[in-house]
C-alpha cells in the first residue's frame, strides 16, 4: 500500500506530478479557501507526508494525531507555523522552500519601498476618482530613492538581493545581521552596523529578518523614536516582527514618513485595520513571492521533497 500524502492547497497537477508514482494523494480542493482546521485533523490523520502553507500550524494537537506523520513540506521559505522542536522529538523530518523565491521577493520587497516612496497608489487613486483637475508644483510630491541610505535588517538570501537592487539606485547600503558577512561587504559595498546605528542612519529601512525569539517585536516604540522622521520603514519578512500599535503611533504622530507593509501580526486583514487606514501606508496581502512562475517552482519544490524523502529516505532542502 502507498504512503498517504495530504496537501492542504490545491496546486497545480504539474507541480505534484513527481508523487503519483510513489504515494497515495489526497488535496484539499477549494481554491483560494484554507482547509478547515478539523478537514484537516480528520482528512491527514494516517498521512505519512504533509504539504503545507503558512497558514496552516503544525503543532502538537496535530503531531498527537498524526502517528504515521514521517515529512512536513512547507511551502515557503519560513517555518515559523510549525514546531521544529516537537518535530525534531518526533523524528519528523521538514523542509522548505529556500532559494527560488529569492529574485521574486526581493522584487515585490523593492517594488514597495518604491511605491511607498513615490505615493503610486494613491496617484492611482487620484486618477480613479477623477481628482485630477489641476495640475501644481507639489502635487502628490514624495521622496528620491536613488542616492538615499538604505538599512537592510536580516542580510539573508533575500537581504542581499535587495541591496544588489539598491546598488542600482546608487543606495548607501547598510545592514544589521545576526553575524557580519564580509563577501558581502565586499562584493556590494554594504557596511555592517549597530540595530542602532541602522535605526538611526536609514532613509529606508527593509525588514527581512526570520522571526524568531529574539526579533519578534523589536520594532518597538523605542525603536521607531530613533528612525529618522524622513524614514520609510519596509516589511516584507514577518508582521510578528513589528509591535503594529507602535508603528501606528509612530506614523500618525510624524515620527516617520510612511511604511510599506506586505505582512501583518494576523492575517489576513480587514480594510479596518489601523494601519490599513493611513494614507502614509502602502499594505499588500503578503504577495513577496507571489508570481506565478515562482509559486510553481516553490509547489514543485515542496512536493519534491517529499518524493525524495519516500523514495530515497532524504529530503532535499531539510531545515534541520
Amino acid at each position: 500500500m502507498k504512503p498517504l500524502v495530504y496537501i492542504t492547497r490545491l496546486l497545480p497537477e504539474e507541480a505534484i506530478e513527481s508523487l503519483k508514482d510513489v504515494a497515495t494523494i489526497k488535496m484539499w480542493d477549494k481554491p483560494d479557501i484554507p482547509v478547515p482546521r478539523d478537514v484537516l485533523l480528520s482528512e491527514a490523520k494516517e498521512a505519512t507526508a504533509l504539504l503545507t502553507m503558512l497558514t496552516e500550524q503544525v503543532d502538537e494537537e496535530l503531531f498527537n494525531q498524526m502517528n504515521n506523520l514521517k515529512i512536513v513540506a512547507n511551502m515557503a521559505v519560513g517555518y515559523d507555523n510549525i514546531n521544529v522542536k516537537l518535530a525534531h522529538e518526533k523524528d519528523v523530518v521538514i523542509t522548505n522552500t529556500p532559494d527560488v523565491l529569492t529574485d521574486t521577493t526581493a522584487d515585490l520587497t523593492f517594488a514597495l519601498l518604491m511605491a511607498t516612496a513615490r505615493k503610486l497608489p494613491e496617484a492611482a487613486t487620484y486618477i480613479k476618482q477623477n481628482q485630477w483637475t489641476t495640475w501644481s508644483p507639489f502635487q502628490l510630491a514624495g521622496t528620491d530613492v536613488h542616492h538615499k541610505t538604505i538599512g537592510i535588517f536580516g542580510m539573508g538570501r533575500i537581504g542581499e538581493a535587495v541591496a544588489k537592487r539598491a546598488r542600482g539606485f546608487d543606495m548607501t547600503v547598510l545592514y544589521h545581521n545576526r553575524s557580519r558577512k564580509p563577501e558581502v561587504e565586499k562584493e556590494l559595498g554594504a557596511t555592517y552596523c549597530s540595530f542602532n546605528g541602522l535605526l538611526e542612519l536609514s532613509d529606508f529601512l527593509v525588514c527581512l529578518a526570520p522571526l524568531t525569539e529574539e526579533t519578534k517585536g523589536i520594532f518597538n516604540e523605542n525603536a521607531f523614536q530613533k528612525m529618522k522622521q524622513s524614514a520609510i520603514f519596509i516589511n516584507a519578512s514577518r508582521g510578528a516582527l513589528v509591535n503594529e500599535e507602535a508603528l501606528y503611533h509612530a506614523l500618525t504622530n510624524g515620527e516617520i514618513r510612511g511604511a510599506g507593509l506586505d505582512v501583518f501580526e494576523k492575517e489576513p486583514v480587514s480594510a479596518d485595520h489601523p494601519l490599513v487606514k493611513l494614507d502614509n501606508v502602502v499594505a499588500l496581502p503578503h504577495i513577496g513571492s507571489a508570481s506565478y512562475e515562482t509559486r510553481m517552482k516553490m509547489a514543485t519544490l515542496a512536493a519534491n521533497n517529499i518524493y525524495a524523502f519516500l523514495k530515497e529516505g532524504k529530503a532535499i532542502t531539510p531545515v534541520y
